[in-house]
């Protein structure tokens, strides 16, 4: 699963469909409320141009119940090509191998049709649609609902 990319020095994550570059990974400060992530570029396999992003959040928190432990976006004009599917995929098996984590939440909008498809398709659990509270971060940006999709992995 992971070969190195000897240009950049940076670790990488393929399928041989996409390359997942790792671009930073962010540690847990000393009396926050946050978790360690690791955040990545999505790039079509062998190509430089980045089509996307995406982030492994290990551990659970309150806040990651409504923002969920792995995020992704695609770029607008690569849309459709199901790189948050294959993304997603990769990230599984990053988060049971090197994190031994068994189980992961990953949230979407319920009117963010594609998302929603992606978390389906990824044949996750919808466990619920909830309300996000107020003071969450996440609310503050228009985000009133979450769907909770869990995987076991």
């Amino acid at each position: 699963m992971k070969v190195m990319d000897w240009l950049f020095r940076r670790e990488v994550l393929t399928d041989q469909e996409i390359d997942l570059i790792k671009v930073m990974e962010v540690k847990k400060e000393a009396g926050r409320n946050d978790v360690p992530s690791v955040v990545f570029e999505i790039r079509e396999h062998g190509k430089h141009a980045a089509v996307g992003r995406c982030d492994l959040r290990m551990g659970m928190n309150e806040e990651l119940y409504y923002a969920g432990q792995i995020g992704y976006t695609v770029y607008p004009m690569y849309r459709g090509h199901h790189y948050a599917l294959k993304a997603c995929r990769l990230l599984f098996q990053l988060a049971k191998q090197k994190y031994g984590m068994d189980s992961l939440i990953i949230t979407c909008n319920p009117d963010n049709l594609p998302s929603r498809r992606t978390l389906e398709a990824l044949g996750g659990e919808l466990k619920a649609i909830v309300d996000v509270p107020k003071e969450h971060y996440l609310y503050q940006y228009g985000d009133v609902q979450k769907c909770i999709f869990e995987y076991h992995l």
